[in-house]
């Protein structure tokens, strides 16, 4: 095998080589460096790398050393960070029900009650297309991220629905569930997504067929999460039936069955590694499990109210927890300790999730207000203020310099770092 080049990795940091095979088929592998921090030992570093990887030569090293210093760089954010608000669009005539960034964050969209999704452009604000074709709220909704040229959206309607987000038009129409689509997200790579559904199953679609793949059936009560690993391979999803399952999208089989909980899943998330899950419940407590025995590790307790969300950070060494009792828990993985308490709001907190480096959490709340937070010290850096409803929806940009947020007040804002 041939070295063809480098690529980089940002979140989590990692480095891709693209090799040449003899016959001259391309392959890719990848170098997680999960524990990379500005206190490695960079050179250390580099030699283990090319002791464990003979096709790169010692040439090589320099380039690889300048790599390593560049993640490092990507890691620390910006210590005087101040969001500001950019834009404030009256992005639906009813109320928003979910918002995201494409990977780029040149390009958000939203989805409402309104029964369309809209895809604007975040530096100008600017509304590019509006994807109108479903009968009811739309009520998930996603980009294929990395490549950000398909939408998929679900509806109470019954459907999902595929979108070309450059033209704006519908590819095409999946029907197969029973009942509304609450749920829905891509695999890594964009190639297939999954879509769960209050009739109690989930499916995987091809994204370049429209056609389905395979159907998850098993849960007793509908499903309101779902997440593929970070190999593709697997299917995670939470359900009212007080479980969460893993699936095999090869097969469409139940591989695991994640019981414990005495009250609904309101989120479940796998980590990076796709070795650990963590699941929400209305029960107050986040349990975190072994996806390969299916065992759960510990139950992470210290909630007095429901918990509504969950998020690992992209290296998946600490996990936070929202709440109906007004508070964010920070974990570190590892050791389960409740390293944090995030404590300010006047109402629960439905959404909370860090910024790609890891260093900030960013909190939604019914007080109308979105916070954020000092990952390490759990210090209130920013109250975000200005909507006049509860936030159901906030999201980082790739870079960690953009936020959005959606709100029942029928509008969504832009924040940018100004500093």
């Amino acid at each position: 095998m041939k070295l063809k080049k480098f690529l980089l990795r940002y979140y989590p940091p990692g480095i891709i080589l693209e090799y040449i095979r003899s016959n001259g088929q391309g392959e890719s592998k990848y170098i997680d460096l999960l524990n990379l921090n500005p206190q490695t030992d960079v050179d250390a570093l580099v030699d283990q790398i090319l002791l464990e990887e003979p096709a790169i030569s010692q040439s090589r090293k320099p380039q690889l050393r300048k790599l390593i210093l560049k993640l490092i760089e990507k890691l620390q954010t910006n210590k005087n960070q101040r969001f500001e608000l950019f834009k404030t669009l009256k992005a639906h005539i009813l109320p928003l029900t979910n918002c995201a960034f494409n990977k780029s964050g040149d390009r958000f969209i939203t989805g409402s009650y309104d029964r369309t999704c809209k895809v604007w452009d975040t530096t100008t604000g600017q509304e590019l297309h509006s994807l109108e074709g479903h009968k009811n709220v739309v009520y998930a909704i996603a980009f294929n991220n990395p490549y950000g040229d398909r939408v998929a959206t679900g509806s109470f309607d019954r459907t999902a629905k595929l979108w070309d987000t450059n033209t704006g038009e519908c590819l095409y129409t999946l029907r197969g569930h029973q009942k509304e689509i609450v749920c829905l997200s891509f695999d890594t790579n964009g190639f297939l997504f999954a879509t769960g559904s209050m009739d109690q199953t989930a499916s995987v679609w091809d994204v370049e067929t429209g056609q389905q793949v395979c159907s998850f059936a098993g849960h007793t009560g509908e499903i309101v999460s779902i997440m593929f690993n970070t190999d593709g391979d697997k299917v995670l999803t939470g359900s009212f039936d007080f479980t969460s399952r893993i699936w095999d999208t090869r097969t469409g089989l139940c591989i695991r069955v994640l019981e414990g909980h005495s009250g609904e899943i309101s989120n479940a998330q796998f980590d990076f590694s796709g070795d650990f899950a963590a699941t929400g419940s209305i029960d107050h407590t986040c349990k975190l499990w072994d996806v390969n025995s299916g065992k759960c590790i510990e139950t992470l307790r210290g909630h007095t109210n429901e918990v509504l969300d969950v998020a690992f950070n992209s290296t998946g060494t600490k996990l936070v927890t929202a709440s109906g009792d007004t508070y964010a828990r920070v974990y570190n993985v590892l050791t389960n300790a409740c390293v944090g308490i995030l404590v300010g709001h006047e109402m629960e907190i439905s959404k909370v999730s860090f910024n790609p480096q890891g260093t900030k959490i960013i909190t939604a709340s019914n007080d109308r207000t979105c916070r954020i937070w000092d990952s390490e010290t759990g210090e209130c850096l920013q109250t975000l203020e200005g909507h006049t409803d509860e936030i159901f929806s906030c999201a980082f940009n790739y870079e960690g310099d953009t936020i959005i947020t959606g709100s029942k007040d029928n509008t969504c804002r832009i924040w940018k770092d100004t500093a």
